[in-house]
This record gives C-alpha cells, structure tokens and sequence, in this order.
C-alpha cells in the first residue's frame, strides 16, 4: 500500500482525534493537512503508520490549541465548538462512545483541560491508545500520561451529569419538542422544557443573538413560540438533524444557505439546553452561509407590517 493510500484510510480517525482536542472543523482539517506534509516528507517509513500520523496529528493540534485558548478567552459571547453533522470515523463496535465524546457538552467539559489533558484523554479514553503511543504523541513519559489520564479523567467526571438520557430516548423527546416547535404548541414546549432550561447562542459578536442566554422554562417557550412564525415569514426552514452526536436542527434561509444549527442536551427526560451556533464562521464547513443580519432586519419589517 503507498502512503497515499495509507493515509487517505487513516484520514478519518486522525480528524476525529484533531477534531476532539480542538473543536474546530476547520482548525482539524489544517491539523491533518500538515500532518500529511510530515508524512510526505518524511525519509523514514514508520513500523506503524496509524500509530506515526496519531501522534503527529495530536502534536500539531496540542500546539494550535495552546494558541487558540487565547482567542477563545477574549472571544465575544459565549463559544462553543463548530458543528459537525457527522463523524467520519465508523467503528460500530463503539458508536455509541463516539458519539458521546462528540457531543457539544462532552466538548465544553474538554475546554477545562489542559492542551496535554486534553489529548491524552482523547487518545486513551476515547480512541483507546496504549500508554506507550499516548507518550510517543505527546512527548511525555508514560508514568506522567498515567497522571494526565487520571486527572483528565476526574475533571471530566466531576462535570458529567449523573443520568443521562440514552439514544432512544432522547430522540424521542426530540421529534416531540421539533412537532411542538413547528406547530407552535405552547404547553407541549413547556411540559418538555427542564424548570431551568437555558437556550444559549454562539454568534461571535458577527451575527445577531439573544444576549448572553434566554433562561427558565417559561422564558424559552414563549422565545419558541415568537421564533417559528417569525422564521417562516422570511422563509427561514428548519431540517431536524443529529449535530456532534445529539438530536438537533439546521436551520436554512429561503435560498438553502445555512442560518444556523441548534442541539439539545436531555437530562431526566426534559430538555435541559438548547445550544445555537450562528456565527457564521463557524458554518461554512457545511455550505453556503446566510446573511443573519439581512435576515434580522427582514424579520423585523415583516413584524411591522403585521402589528
């Protein structure tokens, strides 16, 4: 097999590991592409290949991440990692683990780690790395990659709800709250609504948004019940989607350009937060991308004109 070859079937796993240390579509895929660089150039052919590109692509992310954590402390609004509508990398026998370390709050719960925790968590805890390759990849002993692992393991822990919703569940709670959304059913929304649901946005300061965040049960319902009908006079629609591994939505304006991606986390049964991302840098990974702020003005005139 040529190393074209050979990376082109590794190209999956090495963006998923990029994409977890670093929550960033794009930011992974310049990870990968330098990796292959690397490896073009390289004069040596490694024993293993899988365990050569891990490390090099999970070296070059624990670098841009040390840098990108400064941008992110002085970003505007609250951030939260790009979508992403599906992971590349299959393994059926662990899907569900996957899609676990995917979501938008297991990615959050990252953000308090170290780049080094950080890697060394996905590396082990995720994608299931000996301790030897983890070391190799990060350029620490394996005694300290233990240690890493370990507090890595316990500020993750300690931020996990207890009871979680599993699959099933949390799709079928998703298709009755999309139903109630669309349908504009007021008690139905808030019967699904946790007491202390929060509906949060990450804009960037380059899109409109709802402040810092909409808060409690009836605050969000009545924000839902203005939003559908305000979308559908602009021509605004809405496809449910599974996003980082959870249920939720992408909205398109009238031309099939991305507005923005919406994703649900469910705790005991209630939907607990509603997470948009509408910075429009954060979306063009998918398409082209609408203009939100023609859009917010053109919803603001149609209100006019019907008040």
């Amino acid at each position: 097999m040529s190393r074209v070859e050979e990376f082109e079937q590794l190209r999956p796993l090495l963006f998923s590991i990029a994409y977890r240390i670093l929550g960033s579509v794009s930011e992974a895929e310049d990870a990968v592409q330098e990796t292959w660089l690397r490896y073009e150039a390289s004069p040596v052919q490694p024993t293993s290949a899988k365990a050569y590109l891990s490390a090099v692509v999970s070296r070059i992310s624990i670098d841009v991440l040390r840098s990108a954590r400064v941008r992110r402390e002085e970003y505007v609004g609250p951030w939260f990692p790009e979508p992403l509508l599906a992971d590349p990398y299959q393994d059926p026998e662990r899907s569900a683990e996957l899609a676990d370390s995917l979501s938008m709050a297991a990615l959050l719960l990252l953000e308090r780690l170290t780049p080094l925790e950080r890697a060394v968590f996905v590396l082990r805890e995720v994608f299931a790395f000996g301790f030897p390759e983890i070391a190799s990849a990060v350029g620490r002993s394996e005694a300290a990659c233990r240690q890493l692992a370990v507090r890595a393991r316990r500020h993750m822990d300690a931020g996990r709800p207890r009871f979680e919703a599993d699959r099933q569940e949390r799709e079928e709670l998703a298709e009755r709250f999309f139903d109630a959304f669309r349908e504009g059913d007021v008690d139905a929304l808030q019967k699904l609504l946790a007491a202390d649901v929060s509906m949060v946005g990450d804009s960037g300061g380059k899109a409109p948004q709802w402040g810092r965040g909409i808060f409690g049960a009836g605050n969000v319902t009545r924000l839902l019940a203005w939003i559908f009908p305000a979308l559908v006079r602009i021509g605004v629609t809405f496809e449910p989607h599974e996003v980082n591994g959870r249920p939720g939505a992408v909205f398109r304006d009238r031309d099939g350009r991305i507005l923005n991606t919406w994703t649900l986390d469910v705790l005991d049964g209630q939907i607990q937060t509603i997470r948009s991302v509408v910075n429009p840098d954060k979306l063009g990974h998918m398409g082209p991308v609408a203009d939100a702020w023609a859009l917010a003005r053109e919803a603001n005139r149609a209100r006019r004109s019907t008040d």
